[in-house]
């Protein structure tokens, strides 16, 4: 790993209020660049945050070859900064790569690079308790052709940025049984931008109509649940944590993995299964759907307060301390900060 000679002529830190830091509205002073060519990966440089140089025909503008991650890395209570699950993402990352045809970045690259990126930048991990580090690595095509191919060049990158709450409130969500976010045989369990711009739209019309995000269905009469917005859906019926088992339109979520482990220490019943909307509407009606929230990276958990099916609001309780969502939260923040044990390894320390 090279580190330039070129620094920033002076660090953007200052110009940081770290008492409202929003999400996505600052970007640290590094970043990680690895370039792909001739089937080799060179020149991994940690360089000053700059704009990059691309050709108008990089295919990656073109055909859709970008495919990202989203990690987090937190100030540790005992000195230090702890980087949230490193090998999970790296091989959620190379998932999506291989969905996409791009080459894997090697294990190696990725994690030294990634601790001496946020090492680098120590400076912009927030102090303030809930905040974090948000680290995004992706790769884009940047071979100069337009006619549709395989590209053979690549860019791999990596900056990161101090974050707060995604969402500051619970959500009111619709049932979305027009569009659908991801199909069979698809794309939908890779991180690739194409996932995400299809999903806009949608987006876009449930929130003229008062909402503040989807949930996703696989299409069917049924309605079955998939994904929450940009994030995994959960939900808590009869003391049980149900969510939609993994698959090929469902991302298979790090923050999802995470608290499925910690609600069993938390003595839930968990159950990874098929749910439709009309079970859901069934649940609520029996006063039997305590909880519904979406889980991610990004927002780690976000309470759903009401969920619309077909034209029909269904109101959930009021989310308190004792509720699931809140308590898997506390104790996974707990752990990335390092005032509980971290009995599965998941933290590195830089």
């Amino acid at each position: 790993m090279q580190t330039s000679q070129l620094h920033p002529t002076s660090s953007r830190l200052q110009q940081v209020d770290f008492a409202n830091l929003g999400f996505g509205n600052y970007v640290s002073d590094h970043m990680l660049v690895a370039t792909y060519k001739n089937k080799q990966w060179t020149n991994y440089e940690i360089l000053p945050y700059s704009p990059l140089s691309m050709a108008p025909s990089a295919l990656a503008l073109h055909y859709g070859q970008t495919v990202f991650e989203g990690m987090k890395a937190f100030r540790h209570q005992q000195g230090g900064v702890s980087i949230f699950r490193i090998e999970k993402h790296y091989d959620r990352f190379c998932r999506s790569l291989q969905r996409l045809c791009m080459p894997a970045i090697p294990f190696e690259v990725f994690v030294t690079g990634l601790k001496e990126l946020v090492s680098k930048d120590r400076a912009w991990v927030p102090a303030k308790d809930g905040d974090s580090l948000y680290i995004r690595p992706f790769m884009i095509a940047t071979e100069e052709r337009f006619g549709v191919k395989v590209s053979e060049e690549y860019k791999f990158i990596i900056f990161t940025g101090p974050v707060g709450s995604y969402y500051s409130r619970p959500l009111k969500v619709k049932v979305e049984d027009e569009y659908m976010r991801a199909a069979k045989g698809g794309t939908g369990y890779a991180k690739c931008g194409g996932n995400y711009g299809a999903s806009f739209y949608p987006a876009q019309k449930a929130q003229e109509q008062g909402f503040d995000q989807i949930l996703w269905t696989d299409g069917s009469p049924e309605l079955n649940i998939e994904e929450s917005g940009t994030m995994n859906a959960m939900f808590v019926i009869d003391g049980k944590v149900v969510t939609p088992a993994t698959s090929d339109t469902i991302l298979d979520g790090v923050t999802r993995d995470s608290l499925l482990t910690l609600a069993v220490d938390l003595g839930y019943p968990v159950e990874t299964r098929r749910i439709s909307a009309f079970e859901l509407a069934q649940k609520h009606q029996a006063n039997l759907l305590q909880e519904a929230f979406g889980t991610g990276t990004a927002a780690v958990t976000s309470p759903i307060c009401c969920i619309n099916i077909q034209g029909k609001d269904y109101f959930l309780p009021d989310y308190t301390e004792n509720s699931f969502c809140v308590k898997a939260r506390n104790l996974l923040h707990a752990i990335r900060t390092g005032n509980t044990p971290d009995k599965y390894s998941w933290n590195t320390i830089v």
